[in-house]
C-alpha cells in the first residue's frame, strides 16, 4: 500500500473535485433551471480531470521513480488511480444524487420527456441511480485507462545516458 500512496491521494482529490463540480453545477442551475444546457457544460469537467491525471502521474514519476519513468510504469500508476476512483464512484454518485442534487433525476426526466421526445419509461431508466452507478464505475475505469495511457506517454522519461 505504501507504494501506491500517491495514487490514493490523487484518487481522493479526483473524487473530492467531482463532488465540488456537482455542487457547482447544482448552484448555477444546471440541474434545474438551466438543465437544457447541462449536457454541454458538464463535459467541461474533462479539462480538470485531465489536469488531475497529469499531475498525479507526474508526481509519481518525479517523487517515486526519481524523474525516470517508463510508459508502462506510468500506465500502471494511472490504472491504479482509475481503479480506486471506480471503487469510490458509487459513494460519490450516491452523495451527488441524494445530497447535492436530489431533484436532478426528476428534472432530467421531465425535461427529456417534454423537450427531447423521450418516452417516460426510457427517461426513467436512463436517469436512475442504477444506470448512473453503472456508468460511474465503468466510465471511470474506461476513461481513466485511456487517460492514463496518454498521460503516461506524455510523461515518460528515459535516463539521460540512453
Amino acid at each position: 500500500m505504501k507504494n501506491f500512496r500517491i495514487e490514493f491521494k490523487w484518487a481522493l482529490i479526483f473524487s473530492a473535485f467531482t463532488l465540488f463540480w456537482m455542487a457547482m453545477e447544482k448552484t448555477v442551475g444546471l440541474h434545474d433551471e438551466y438543465i437544457a444546457q447541462h449536457a454541454i457544460y458538464t463535459n467541461l469537467i474533462a479539462i480538470p480531470y485531465l489536469i488531475i491525471f497529469y499531475l498525479a502521474i507526474k508526481q509519481k514519476r518525479d517523487q517515486y521513480y526519481n524523474g525516470i519513468m517508463t510508459w508502462q510504469q506510468g500506465m500502471i500508476s494511472g490504472s491504479v488511480i482509475s481503479t480506486i476512483i471506480a471503487v469510490l464512484s458509487p459513494l460519490i454518485t450516491y452523495i451527488s444524487v441524494y445530497f447535492i442534487s436530489p431533484d436532478y433525476f426528476q428534472n432530467a426526466i421531465e425535461y427529456s420527456v417534454k423537450f427531447k421526445d423521450m418516452k417516460p419509461e426510457t427517461a426513467e431508466s436512463f436517469f436512475s441511480i442504477n444506470f448512473y452507478l453503472l456508468q460511474a464505475v465503468f466510465g471511470s475505469l474506461a476513461m481513466g485507462i485511456v487517460t492514463s495511457a496518454v498521460m503516461a506517454w506524455i510523461l515518460r522519461r528515459k535516463p539521460k545516458n540512453e
